[in-house]
């Protein structure tokens, strides 16, 4: 019988669903829109390149996102702070939840992630652009949300 240090993966993921905010992907596209939530892109360059993003999202590789997330950590991205919520979108919805969950232990009052991923946000026909070409000179997880922010509030 499993011990308190080996609970399991589905247990881990039930744990961190308990201390975040969910959003299925057509509430989640209506939070960013209206500025209420900034939708945290964790996929890698690769699959962002691939499959495209979600206008108005912040890439935050998973490898990076606690130090980009610590406010008090001199590595931390500057435009996650102050920006409502913080949705945290990874392929399908798994590894989100768990990311969303160790954001919440950095202090983050309003954390959560989107329902089934990317994938979720796709099938709903939610608006996909083609990825920015990558910076190169920056430090991975500290730009800006993508200029398409811009045309959401119009």
């Amino acid at each position: 019988m499993p011990d308190a240090r080996t609970r399991g993966v589905d247990a881990l993921l039930a744990a961190a669903r308990e201390c975040i905010e969910r959003a299925e992907p057509d509430a989640a596209w209506g939070e960013a829109s209206r500025g209420e939530a900034l939708i945290v892109d964790l996929r890698s360059s690769d699959e962002r390149r691939r499959h495209g993003i979600v206008p108005g999202s912040v890439h935050v590789p998973r490898s990076v996102l606690e130090w980009r997330a610590d406010p008090t950590s001199e590595w931390r991205n500057p435009h996650l702070e102050g920006r409502g919520r913080l949705l945290l979108l990874c392929a399908e919805g798994f590894s989100s939840s768990l990311a969303a969950a160790s954001v919440a232990d950095l202090g983050h009052v309003r954390v959560g992630d989107v329902v089934g991923g990317f994938e979720a946000w796709r099938a709903a026909g939610l608006p996909v652009t083609a990825a920015p070409a990558d910076d190169g000179g920056s430090r991975a997880g500290t730009g800006a949300a993508d200029p398409c922010a811009i045309a959401l509030t119009d």
